[in-house]
């Protein structure tokens, strides 16, 4: 825990000078989200929003009157974590779990010190985790070390179920980091739902292996989420090109649909530095 800690210690303080030198900023922005709540009522006048127009009040038939929004100024910063077996695929001495759970980390550090709420949801096909968003030091090193300790108890993923439990937890508009490798199917629909009602961050996890496997021969590959294990060609040019053109059609399509839903993406390879991509997510979603 102690080394877990230090990295994400590190990592922190690797974000904050390049936030500082490059952005001239903090990272509240980054966080703080659009969230709003209602504030007051006022008469409609020419050039407003006809879609915050209150027609419950307006047809009562003392004038056309429209919602007054503001800010929130607590807002929530939610982590939903993929921990199925899928993401234990990567060398044995950091897999994309680990990476994942550095990234969720950092992030986590960053966001107690900015947000009033931190909450977090590890997943599998079924809850694995849950903290319920609150504020201040406790809740964050909370999150931080139920994260590090998690064994999971299911091996297969529901992506879809996860996004779920997510809209129905979290009743204010809030930003939602999720953090998957996106090997599951069906979990679209929801994806979109969350997107339209929260500040969505998605994280893509991946390793090469899925990517580009070395050419080994015939070799036998285990499914660690159904347990099935097959024989493969991996010097088979079908194959190489299957395996790869999965990967890119699965990346594409989720980062057009988050593309289409203004949701932020980002496609991490759990073997390389990500300090420089996240630096980078900050800046885009500070602008």
């Amino acid at each position: 825990m102690d080394e877990f800690l230090a990295r994400l210690r590190n990592f922190d303080i690797r974000i904050r000078k390049a936030v500082n030198s490059q952005m001239r900023g903090s990272f509240r922005s980054i966080f703080k989200g659009t969230g709003l709540e209602f504030s007051d009522l006022r008469t409609y006048q020419y050039g407003d929003d006809v879609r915050a127009i209150d027609w419950n009040v307006s047809s009562k038939g003392h004038g056309t009157f429209v919602k007054v929004f503001r800010e929130e100024k607590d807002q929530t910063v939610f982590f939903v974590v993929d921990v199925s077996a899928s993401q234990e695929v990567g060398p044995r001495q950091r897999n994309k779990l680990d990476t994942t759970k550095e990234v969720c980390g950092v992030l986590a550090l960053s966001a107690i010190r900015e947000a009033s709420h931190v909450g977090m949801y590890c997943f599998s096909d079924q809850k694995e985790k849950y903290i319920k968003p609150g504020n201040g030091l406790k809740t964050g090193y909370q999150l931080i070390m139920s994260l590090f300790k998690l064994q999971p108890e299911s091996t297969r993923t529901s992506i879809a179920d996860a996004l779920l439990f997510t809209l129905n937890a979290l009743k204010r508009r809030s930003v939602v980091i999720l953090l998957s490798d996106f090997i599951d199917l069906r979990y679209e629909h929801n994806l979109k739902a969350l997107a339209k009602k929260h500040d969505l961050v998605v994280i893509h996890l991946y390793d090469q292996r899925e990517v580009k496997l070395p050419r080994l021969g015939i070799i036998p590959v285990h499914d660690t989420e159904t347990g099935r294990t097959v024989w493969v060609n991996t010097s088979s040019v079908s194959f190489r090109s299957g395996l790869y053109n999965t990967f890119r059609q699965n990346q594409v399509r989720l980062e057009q649909l988050c593309k289409q839903y203004n949701a932020n993406y980002l496609a991490l390879d759990s073997q390389e530095d990500f300090v420089p991509k996240l630096v980078e997510l900050f800046r885009v979603r500070k602008y």
